[in-house]
């Protein structure tokens, strides 16, 4: 089972705390998957919208596949992800209860599908963030006081 990652979204670890992790599929048509095995897409400023029992990928950027000339999709238009109704009763009633949001994390191909994992995310306050930035410095500090002993 080769999993090869074709787009992540590393502001979500920086802006949110992620508190639950779930894997999604993704509705697609014929040159956005192409254009996504190409490695084409980008996750930045996307996010995930719950309402009437679906969940949809919103404004993520799957660029144009230039092969197939005029029978090219929208590169902005929303895509369905594709949960079990379980998963999105949870996923509806936490966002409703809790307040959290769903962020999209990454996008990958899986034994060759789309698949895209999502999570459950609180947003971080600012002293929080200011708290990652101190430990990540801290941290590449010590890594490089190791490396010059």
């Amino acid at each position: 089972m080769e999993i090869k990652t074709v787009a992540t979204n590393r502001k979500a670890k920086f802006e949110y705390f992620l508190l639950d992790k779930l894997e999604a599929g993704l509705a697609l048509k014929g040159t956005e998957i192409k254009s996504i095995r190409a490695g084409q897409m980008s996750l930045a400023e996307s996010y995930v919208l719950v309402e009437k029992g679906q969940a949809w990928l919103i404004d993520a950027h799957i660029a144009i596949y230039n092969p197939a000339s005029r029978n090219n999709h929208d590169p902005r238009r929303p895509r369905r992800l594709l949960l079990h109704k379980k998963e999105l009763r949870k996923m509806t009633s936490e966002v409703n209860q809790r307040g959290v949001t769903v962020v999209p994390i990454r996008v990958y191909i899986k034994d060759g599908r789309a698949k895209i994992e999502i999570a459950l995310a609180r947003g971080k306050k600012l002293y929080d963030k200011r708290d990652a930035i101190a430990r990540r410095d801290a941290e590449r500090e010590q890594a490089r006081s190791f490396r010059e002993k």
